[in-house]
């Protein structure tokens, strides 16, 4: 693994959407983020030698015990080089003790499930249809439609 230049994570809590860019690369369309953007929490990470945002997550309060990452995103010049993992830890430590359960749903493409089962993430259950019936136009991933949302 590359040395991991020093970063910082803050807790935006107000103009979100000047994130836009960032968001739609996790979630890529933004009526769907517009449905969990204001009430979920939302953390931009920066890199001190880039200066600028290179990630954003939002987690969202489902219900008791239970939080969900509704949207990790890292820049693609800064990934595959642990960002993503590095920023979940982040995330799993700020909830620890508030809530039990983490989940994340995402579609089902091998890169992103290895990914989250890399972050200690396990297969918990399937949305049959899910970007089929609420996207307005095919998701197509690893040059696979995706059309089932698999939560870990």
């Amino acid at each position: 693994m590359k040395l991991i230049e020093p970063i910082y994570i803050i807790k935006q809590e107000t103009r979100k959407k000047q994130y836009l860019e960032l968001l739609l690369l996790g979630d890529e369309q933004e009526s769907m983020i517009d449905r969990y953007l204001e009430w979920g929490e939302m953390f931009v990470m920066f890199s001190t030698e880039a200066g600028s945002p290179i990630g954003v997550a939002v987690v969202t309060d489902e219900r008791d015990g239970v939080c969900e990452l509704k949207n990790i995103a890292i820049s693609p010049s800064f990934q595959r080089h642990g960002y993503g993992k590095r920023f979940i830890a982040y995330l799993c430590q700020q909830y620890k003790g508030i809530k039990q359960i983490m989940q994340v749903g995402t579609g089902d493409s091998v890169q992103t499930t290895s990914f989250y089962r890399s972050c200690g993430f396990h297969y918990s259950h399937t949305i049959p249809n899910f970007f089929t019936d609420h996207y307005d136009h095919p998701i197509i991933e690893e040059g696979k439609l995706l059309q089932d949302m698999i939560y870990f």
